[in-house]
């Protein structure tokens, strides 16, 4: 079996603007290895959120460009397993939860949507994803607008687990958090990521919320991607001058930072010698 979960192919989006032609993803191709977490980096307007909308099947690519998933190419019109396969996490937690509904219904829809488990049984999955993502499970009655942002985070956490997908796009999920709350959510995903073997492509602007949790880094510009690499070797060797402004953007790492890494590093290494322990 091959190491690339998700690969794409000279994969581009072409916008049509009145007489202009915009391109804001140009011929892309990458992979996405199992297990791993990637980060796609980039400037305002780089094209990133654009990418993210191609992997999730929101929007189709030009002809000539394919995604393929597990070696599968995927259709531009998803079919409902396909859309289960890669789930979402969104920039704003309180616009992507229905103000309408519990927290509890909102991430037993995608236990109906995909018929996962049994009808009679799944309030119980609803509070144990709650739970998995650090939060009680009555919180399941609450409606969103009673929630912090980070508690909403969570959520839309939990609601990505609930299609036991192997594969999550975040989208900037941690930019409407404060510094603090930030590396509560990072924790717990670089965490979940441990324990499920999940796959991340990470899309942000901010490379200091990606230097401890993600393994390799993509940059892209103009829709182009013009660097990528293991995330230590790029901070310590950028090559191209995008990569090299957003590094000078980083802040200067402290010692909560380094508890930080530390902390995620030893989780990560105990999680894999209990798994071979255990065979």
């Amino acid at each position: 079996m091959t190491d690339r979960l998700l690969e794409l192919r000279s994969v581009s989006r072409t916008f049509h603007l009145g007489t202009r032609q915009v391109r804001a993803v140009n011929a892309v191709t990458a992979d996405v290895r199992r297990g791993e977490c990637l980060a796609v980096v980039g400037e305002s307007g780089s094209g990133k959120s654009t990418l993210a909308n191609l992997i999730l099947g929101v929007l189709p690519p030009d002809p000539g460009g394919e995604i393929r998933l597990e070696g599968e190419i995927l259709p531009h019109r998803r079919q409902r397993r396909h859309r289960q396969a890669i789930q979402l996490v969104q920039q704003n937690p309180l616009s992507s939860l229905n103000p309408k509904r519990s927290i509890g219904a909102s991430i037993r829809l995608a236990l109906d949507v995909h018929g996962i488990g049994d009808r009679q049984d799944r309030p119980a999955r609803v509070g144990a994803l709650l739970e998995e993502v650090g939060l009680p499970a009555d919180f399941a009655t609450r409606p969103p607008a009673a929630l912090s942002g980070g508690q909403r985070q969570r959520v839309a956490i939990a609601r990505a687990l609930a299609c036991e997908s192997g594969l999550v796009v975040l989208d900037e999920p941690t930019s409407a958090l404060d510094v603090r709350v930030q590396s509560r959510v990072l924790a717990l995903l670089a965490q979940l990521r441990a324990q499920r073997g999940l796959t991340y492509v990470f899309i942000t602007h901010d490379l200091s919320v990606v230097r401890n949790i993600a393994d390799r880094i993509l940059v892209i510009e103009a829709g182009r991607v013009v660097e990528v690499g293991d995330t230590v070797n790029l901070f310590e060797s950028p090559r191209h001058p995008c990569t090299r402004r957003l590094i000078s953007a980083v802040p200067v790492i402290g010692a909560e930072e380094v508890a930080f890494r530390e902390r995620v590093r030893g989780l990560a290494e105990g999680l894999q010698e209990a798994a071979g322990g255990t065979g």
